[in-house]
């Protein structure tokens, strides 16, 4: 975040003129949040149609194989919700980046390797995640040390 003073001689006063970039984690969390508090909930209120075009056979069977645990895509919703939550209320964004790297690292091998259409999407929050988790590294960087002795 650059800052630059300007003070006039004639006025006395001091002017600070901040960067736009500093409203770029906001704006992130936001594009990134919104759409997870919508997904989060329509896992438990079905309010977004299904999709009318058919699956290949191994999307079909990973998506059987979720239905069918019984509680996964209750959990994968839950925690689209609270991480959307956290991202859009601007708290324990770190926490909620970790919950989620995982549910990213699936989607996007899951639209690689199993239904290409969605790549694009998954490509958009993948690069959405990275970016938040460069802009809050210092709050990953205790959890990245190689040897930490216990508190």
């Amino acid at each position: 975040m650059k800052t630059t003073s300007t003070i006039h001689a004639n006025e006395g006063v001091v002017q600070t003129k901040k960067s736009v970039t500093r409203h770029f984690p906001t704006i992130a969390r936001i594009l990134l949040g919104l759409p997870l508090i919508i997904f989060g909930l329509n896992a438990f209120l079905n309010f977004i149609p299904e999709p009318k075009m058919t699956l290949p056979e191994g999307a079909v069977a990973f998506t059987a194989a979720l239905v069918k645990s019984g509680y996964m895509l209750k959990l994968i919703g839950v925690t689209h919700l609270v991480v959307g939550v956290f991202l859009v209320i601007n708290r324990f964004v770190p926490l909620a980046l970790a919950l989620f790297a995982p549910f990213m690292v699936n989607s996007l091998a899951f639209h690689l390797f199993l239904e290409p259409s969605g790549l694009v999407m998954a490509i958009i929050f993948l690069a959405l995640e990275l970016y938040l988790a460069w802009a809050y590294r210092a709050a990953f960087r205790p959890m990245l040390a190689a040897r930490v002795d216990p508190a």
